[in-house]
């Protein structure tokens, strides 16, 4: 793990992705050297072939990514893997095509083009593969431990195995009591007290003790865990850990002293006024191209269904400020004119017909960028709520008014991490991602959030 632009990453996916671009190019160097001699590759004449061969590294990769290729989390079987590699491959075929035909000069030769593009499928079949079976051995894996049995240890386990592809390995737990006759399934991997911790780290070769009690006021078994850390095994506070691994804040036992004391949650007034400013061209640019689409919509609305074309709503912004959302209508003009303010269904039957493909498609979003303009909302950042909701949630979700610190957003890491949500559960899911946004707010996390929302668009993934 690094901490990079206010921001935790591990170095699982940079070191992957770095590797392939080296295997893409160098297939593409080796193709090209045996169809063309030395002299030609030599610089200054080498130009055109290093340009031709960083473009065609960037459209596989860009394929690549668009097809979940680099989502670690995710394990494929070998069928599902080779699909996968041979679809990107030849989208990014056609991508090529039609480039090289739009600037011929940027092409070194279509045999070349051909040749590499299958020498970039094998070797990258047999990298994938190498690389699954690095990942299964435990030699590759950082063994962990969890000190203490609270609600927040087993959220811990539990996102734990869920991110187990990262090089993580779950070895037990460490109770204050331990009783070998108890049977529930936490007990089960509960491998000792906190007497034993020294032992037990020096048995199962662990590599980092995650600290993880509901109160350590006298309970923390201090001389042993400075022992341990003196002898090269990582000690990390939970919530802390918890945030590293799963890209989202730690709720359960959540003290506001490490909401206080930990790095982020710090805005500067430099970052505001650049934010903004990409907030007004962002907005004004996309206004001024989605304006012919926008007609289009608006016809259609009002041929499908009764009622206006846009819907207005009441939303919680920043600091509590309330502002009227703006969107196309996708729904029944009387909706919700017997049951009240309530979250969307899968399959609705208040939504429309065009409503429905709006949805999908995101098309109904595009009039919030008036909001985004007149400065009441941002690109990126928390979903803006109805008051209704946020009144609910706040009384029962701690830290939940935390998320209005910041403008609402059209996009955001909860929307692209986790799919809609119409529960108390999902409200408290997509709190700990709003506020792990709100702790590393940076222009570089806003533009990744952006790319991942291109992506789900275009596979139209979360859509309700």
């Amino acid at each position: 793990m690094f901490r990079s632009l206010h921001r935790y990453r591990t170095l699982h996916p940079v070191v992957f992705f770095c590797v392939e671009f080296l295997l893409i190019n160098s297939a593409v160097i080796l193709t090209t050297s045996t169809q063309f001699p030395v002299s030609d590759l030599l610089w200054p004449h080498a130009f055109p072939y290093i340009l031709c061969t960083f473009l065609i590294a960037l459209a596989c990769q860009i394929c690549m990514y668009y097809a979940d290729l680099y989502d670690l989390k995710t394990v494929m079987s070998t069928y599902s893997l080779c699909t996968k590699l041979f679809m990107s491959i030849a989208a990014a075929a056609v991508f090529l095509a039609v480039i090289f035909y739009l600037v011929p000069q940027l092409l070194i030769s279509y045999k070349v083009l051909s040749i590499s593009l299958a020498m970039i499928f094998s070797s990258l079949v047999v990298w994938r593969l190498l690389y699954q079976r690095l990942q299964k051995a435990s030699n590759f894996k950082s063994r962990i431990l969890i000190l203490g049995s609270s609600k927040e240890a087993r959220k811990i386990a539990e996102d734990l195995l869920y991110y187990r592809p990262l090089g993580y390995e779950l070895k037990g737990f460490i109770d204050e009591v331990y009783n070998k006759s108890e049977t529930n399934n936490l007990h089960q991997k509960v491998l000792g007290n906190y007497k034993q911790l020294q032992e037990i780290v020096e048995r199962e070769n662990i590599n980092k003790i995650v600290v993880a009690l509901s109160d350590c006021r006298g309970k923390l078994p201090m001389e042993t865990l400075l022992t341990c850390k003196l002898q090269g095994v990582e000690v990390e506070e939970g919530a802390t850990f918890y945030e590293q691994v799963c890209s989202k804040i730690m709720l359960e036992n959540l003290r506001p002293s490490w909401l206080v004391f930990s790095q982020g949650f710090s805005i500067s007034p430099h970052l505001c006024f650049l934010k903004r400013l990409a907030d007004i061209l962002l907005s004004i640019l996309g206004l001024i191209l989605s304006a012919p689409l926008m007609t289009v919509v608006a016809m259609l609305i009002k041929v499908d269904s009764l009622g206006p074309v846009f819907y207005r709503q009441q939303r919680v912004g920043q600091n509590g400020k309330r502002f009227t959302l703006i969107k196309f209508r996708s729904m029944r003009d009387d909706a919700e004119a017997v049951s009240g303010p309530i979250f969307a269904d899968k399959d609705d039957i208040r939504i429309t017909r065009v409503g429905r493909l709006l949805r999908t498609t995101r098309v109904d979003e595009l009039p919030q960028l008036l909001n985004v303009l007149r400065g009441e909302m941002s690109f990126v950042g928390p979903r803006p709520e109805r008051p209704f909701f946020v009144e609910q949630f706040a009384k029962e979700i701690p830290y939940y008014t935390q998320r209005l610190s910041v403008r609402p957003g059209i996009t955001g890491w909860a929307q692209v991490c986790y799919p809609y949500g119409a529960t108390l559960d999902d409200a408290v899911e997509k709190l700990r991602l709003d506020l792990y946004y709100v702790k590393n707010l940076s222009l570089f996390f806003d533009l990744f959030i952006i790319m991942k929302t291109c992506k789900i668009v275009v596979f139209g993934k979360g859509a309700r």
